[in-house]
């Protein structure tokens, strides 16, 4: 049995994030960019709920590009530092590098803009360096879906998976009665996506409760 059939946990696993800055949502087409900046915010909050180790970059911010998503510099990990690169490459920077591997994980969870270069480039790397990657197809985005759609295909064919923001959410949660958990987990989906209606109307129809 392949090991990614082996569940991701919070323990198991970093997330990084990538370029999610205006010059580069700016060139998106290929999904409609207010949901991946939701989905985004899924991963980072669901880190943040789980206790998994985060890194940050961007690119080229104060020349071109501009600065990280505030939703997540200073919503949800002040003070983080943001591993800044000239590279298109993430792993071709060193800084980068080390972050990822002080971390101790071997599985990596990553998103960023745009799918077909600087996702697909580390992701090649990191598959290489024997890191498991786990790609967030939702959260990414590129010029249109022909290359976001192809560079997720060569990113599987090399040996990445493909999941999604919510997969993230859940595969972390596992059980509703995950308690210490529960109440965040909650609290994003009613932020970030549809089923948050629902919960909101459960919630008024039926009163308060804990499950």
């Amino acid at each position: 049995m392949s090991n990614y059939a082996k569940m991701l946990t919070p323990d198991d696993c970093v997330l990084t994030l990538i370029d999610f800055q205006p010059a580069m949502y700016q060139g998106v087409q290929s999904h409609d960019r207010a949901t991946i900046m939701a989905n985004v915010q899924i991963l980072a909050e669901t880190a943040k709920v789980f206790k998994v180790p985060t890194v940050l970059t961007s690119v080229a911010s104060n020349t071109f590009s501009g600065q990280f998503m505030p939703e997540i510099t200073e919503g949800v990990f002040p003070g983080k530092p943001m591993i800044e690169r000239t590279s298109i490459n993430s792993w071709l920077d060193p800084k980068f590098r080390e972050a990822i591997k002080a971390t101790g994980k071997k599985r990596v969870v990553i998103a960023g803009l745009w799918t077909c270069a600087c996702v697909s480039f580390p992701t090649f790397d990191m598959l290489k360096e024997g890191f498991e990657v786990f790609v967030v197809a939702d959260a990414c985005g590129d010029t249109n879906l022909e290359p976001h759609d192809r560079a997720m295909d060569r990113m599987v064919q090399a040996g990445a998976v493909p999941v999604t923001a919510l997969q993230f959410l859940f595969e972390l949660q596992q059980d509703w009665a995950r308690t210490e958990t529960y109440p965040e987990v909650m609290e994003i989906l009613k932020k970030f996506t549809p089923y948050g209606v629902q919960v909101r109307f459960s919630k008024w129809a039926l009163g308060d409760h804990p499950g």
